[in-house]
């Protein structure tokens, strides 16, 4: 079989449906998109290794060349859920409109892979002193469980490894944590006429609520990056639910919240702190209080300015590398040695929207760029 050429890869891995979802009705598989590089990149002489994660969702990791050190080109094969009727196209069929290739996943970010492959495709003829490896990823939109499964291996991977996240091809070396947390109060429903008889859950959940917004105050007091468009750490209440009725004391409330914590901010301190700061509203309020994560904590990422990584993708690019406040695997890649950068060229602008797209102009300077990093990594 040959490989298809480049449009026809973006067409196939965009009609190849892998959304991850921490709602099961939405969660699906992302094998048909790994069975489709893996076909690909072995008929281009990669060896392929299959990680199954959880049934139905894999990693895979495809090496050209042998040796220590090389370089890592990274992207996650899911995609996040998806309303068809807002779209102007079929989010599952790749369609030209304009300098644009609409589809779902196009920027965010299976589109990469197609852009790797064609960078790679070109140095085929000549002797690979350092691999190239090929890392596509699962459940990086939902629980990060690839990811995860990757980085608990601990199997060393390459001296330099590029994410080919969405960053508008300019260099990303710092980004924050991700938390996403839960509270559940359990006090004691009752008639609300007499407060004796009951335990209010949500009035325990209002002390919560405000000693969180007090953390907030003093984090961000304490913290701070101006590297970032928000120097601070973010703390945001997202839902709460509680209660049923007015004529009866709030027996049960849930609280759930996101954190977004700068470089140098340890998650598992936070939450130690947080932890410290419930205790006492469970006695005063006599209300049982459950805290932990919604899933594991996406830590803070920073690259070193001075890595040979950075240097080098500011020189390529004509940018200065920069931060965001999205997360992505690349802590978990420095975790297996690879000095990290996110770099792509979708934009984040328009990730998680309907009507996502690529750009056309940046097919080319993307391809061009890569074979460079290819080139001075591993030839």
């Amino acid at each position: 079989m040959s490989v298809p050429d480049l449009k026809s890869q973006f067409a196939a891995l965009i009609a190849a449906p892998s959304v991850s979802c921490t709602q099961p009705n939405w969660d699906q598989s992302n094998q048909s998109v790994i069975d489709l590089l893996a076909s690909w990149l072995t008929d281009l002489g990669f060896q392929c290794e299959v990680q199954q994660v959880v049934p139905g969702k894999a990693n895979l990791l495809a090496t050209y060349g042998s040796g220590p050190g090389g370089l890592v080109l990274a992207g996650h094969s899911d995609t996040v859920p998806f309303d068809a009727a807002l779209w102007k196209t079929d989010p599952l069929k790749l369609s030209e409109v304009g300098d644009r290739w609409y589809g779902l996943g196009s920027c965010d970010m299976k589109g990469f892979f197609p852009l790797a492959i064609e960078a790679v495709r070109g140095l085929l003829d000549r002797p690979f002193r350092q691999p190239l490896m090929i890392l596509a990823t699962c459940d990086e939109e939902s629980s990060m469980a690839g990811a995860r499964a990757l980085a608990a291996s601990g199997r060393p991977l390459g001296r330099a490894a590029v994410i080919g996240e969405p960053t508008g091809l300019r260099p990303i070396r710092l980004h924050k944590g991700v938390m996403m947390e839960r509270i559940d109060i359990l006090g004691q429903s009752g008639h609300s006429s007499d407060p004796r008889f009951g335990h209010s859950a949500l009035e325990a959940m209002h002390a919560v609520m405000s000693d969180l917004i007090e953390l907030r105050g003093e984090w961000q007091q304490e913290f701070r990056n101006p590297l970032f468009n928000v120097p601070q750490p973010t703390l945001n209440l997202g839902c709460i639910h509680g209660g049923d009725n007015p004529n009866r004391i709030c027996g049960q409330c849930s609280l759930e919240f996101d954190l977004r914590p700068l470089p140098g901010m340890s998650p598992e301190t936070l939450r130690a702190v947080i932890r410290q700061r419930l205790r006492p509203v469970a006695e005063h309020y006599a209300v049982k209080i459950d805290y932990k994560p919604l899933f594991p904590a996406v830590p803070p990422f920073e690259q070193s300015a001075e890595s040979d990584l950075v240097r080098l993708a500011e020189r390529l690019t004509g940018h200065a590398a920069e931060a965001v406040a999205f997360g992505t695997e690349a802590p978990y890649l420095q975790q297996l040695g690879c000095e990290t950068l996110v770099l792509g060229p979708g934009d984040i602008a328009c990730a998680h929207q309907p009507d996502e797209h690529l750009e056309l102009s940046r097919i080319e300077p993307t391809v061009a760029l890569l074979r460079q990093l290819i080139q001075h990594y591993c030839l």
